[in-house]
């Protein structure tokens, strides 16, 4: 094996384990909308937001920048048109993950005020931006 295909292997991997966390933090967040602030349940949620958050969702992305960082220089794609439109939605993917680290501290404080069907919708966007970096990825359109 060598060094880009290691490399490229553990870059999918944070990938996997990042989106995991991003399809399913808004969906916990949907759940705790339904709980009154302060009771066991609410602080069970709080709990497992916490630790998804911090344990895998932010470790992964962490990984998966560094790795495709090294991807990058490596493969030399950035001359590339696809490539482009992968690192536009990898960059927005990133800002969901920002704000829903922030809509966690909301939670964590009692202070949400964004209704379930905002979780709901959001819930949706990481899928749509996997489909279109998986289509620019492996058919490369331009």
């Amino acid at each position: 094996m060598d060094t880009y295909s290691v490399v490229k292997s553990l870059h999918v991997i944070s990938i996997i384990a990042w989106m995991a966390g991003l399809l399913y933090l808004p969906r916990l967040f949907v759940y705790h909308c339904e709980v009154a602030p302060g009771s066991e349940a609410s602080e069970k949620f709080k709990i497992m937001e916490r630790r998804l958050l911090r344990a895998i969702m932010n470790p992964a992305m962490i990984a998966a920048w560094i790795f495709g960082g090294y991807l990058i220089h490596a493969s030399g794609a950035m001359t590339e048109g696809w490539f482009h439109v992968k690192l536009l939605c990898v960059v927005i993917m990133t800002g969901i993950h920002m704000m829903l680290a922030r809509c966690r501290r909301q939670f964590e404080a009692d202070n949400n005020t964004k209704p379930q069907k905002f979780y709901r919708i959001i819930n949706e966007v990481p899928a749509v931006l996997m489909v279109i970096i998986v289509f620019m990825v492996i058919a490369r359109p331009f």
